[in-house]
């Protein structure tokens, strides 16, 4: 563990309930104490291309992500420096021109379906937890996000799922179930992901805020 942080990472393929997980987690405990690192900030910029190249990009290949940035700005935070973190258009699929300034706090929470991906990254946390979801839940939920907040087509969301998002999570993100340090089913809407809250990482994160 370092010395002056208590790093968690949260993964699991994509609609598998992790960023209720983390609120969830959050909700539990002193906020003002922790910092949300999505990875989904960490997509490379695409605006060189147009638009409609950008569509046609594999997003869920773990080479969609600059790896290198996200470890230079948890490192920064893990030596209690201020960062600025990029901001990410899935509408526009590429950075907007607007950063998040992030501060450094005892509690750096990553999350991401490459969370534990780049073994760089990985080394950097404390605490893994995969959340497990089945495939058919996974897929309904990706679909009604991606109406509802991506502005996509039931018909497009189902050609990228066949094509892309089922092979690149078995290839990918499924493996890397076995660097967890606990697996949760169905993230923070079932009563086992609250019990893990509870019990395993709140005293750790108690621990971590009092010293």
């Amino acid at each position: 563990m370092h010395d002056n942080k208590l790093i968690i990472g949260i993964s699991g393929g994509t609609g598998s309930g992790k960023t209720r997980f983390t609120k969830e987690l959050i909700k539990r405990c002193d906020s003002d104490n922790i910092v949300h690192i999505s990875q989904d900030s960490y997509y490379k910029d695409l605006s060189h291309i147009t638009y409609e190249e950008r569509c046609n990009v594999n997003f869920d290949n773990p080479n969609s992500i600059d790896f290198n940035e996200l470890k230079n700005d948890i490192q920064s935070l893990i030596n209690n420096k201020t960062t600025n973190i990029p901001v990410y258009s899935f509408k526009r699929h590429k950075r907007m021109d607007e950063t998040l300034r992030i501060d450094p706090k005892p509690i750096i929470i990553i999350e991401g379906i490459f969370a534990f991906h780049d073994p760089r990254i990985r080394d950097l946390i404390n605490c893994k937890v995969f959340v497990d979801t089945p495939a058919d839940i996974r897929i309904l939920r990706r679909a009604k996000r991606d109406i509802n907040k991506r502005d996509r087509s039931i018909e497009s969301i189902f050609s990228q799922y066949i094509n892309t998002v089922k092979p690149m999570h078995e290839k990918f993100i499924e493996p890397t179930i076995n660097y967890a340090d606990i697996i949760v089913k169905d993230g923070g809407k079932n009563a086992m992901a609250i019990d893990v809250i509870n019990n395993n990482l709140i005293p750790m994160i108690e621990t971590k805020i009092n010293g």
